[in-house]
């Protein structure tokens, strides 16, 4: 089953999220080749693709785990959470439907 990871960052967090970006995306990356990632990307602050030093207020995730329990370890362990970006993050399944 989908599961959405919706994380809210922490204020004045894009230097921590920009040092742990690379292993950030490396996890997802591992996600991608099993074919369990079906979107993510971050909530820029501003209206911008780019939003430069306004930074980001949090990130989405929507991939396939064997459990709620599966998914919530997952985003548990990611390196934003250790290097304190993220302020909460929520977990949710979340059915499929279109397209």
């Amino acid at each position: 089953m989908y599961y959405t990871i919706y994380a809210t960052d922490t204020a004045n967090s894009l230097e921590a999220r920009m040092g742990a970006r690379p292993a950030h995306v490396e996890r997802l990356k591992e996600l991608v080749g099993q074919g369990r990632l079906l979107v993510a990307g971050p909530s820029p602050a501003v209206d911008s693709e780019d939003p430069g030093p306004a930074g980001f207020t949090g990130s989405l995730i929507i991939a396939e785990f064997d459990s709620l329990e599966d998914a919530r370890a997952w985003a548990d362990a990611d390196p934003y959470i250790a290097a304190g970006v993220y302020q909460s993050v929520e977990v949710k399944p979340y059915k499929k439907v279109l397209p």
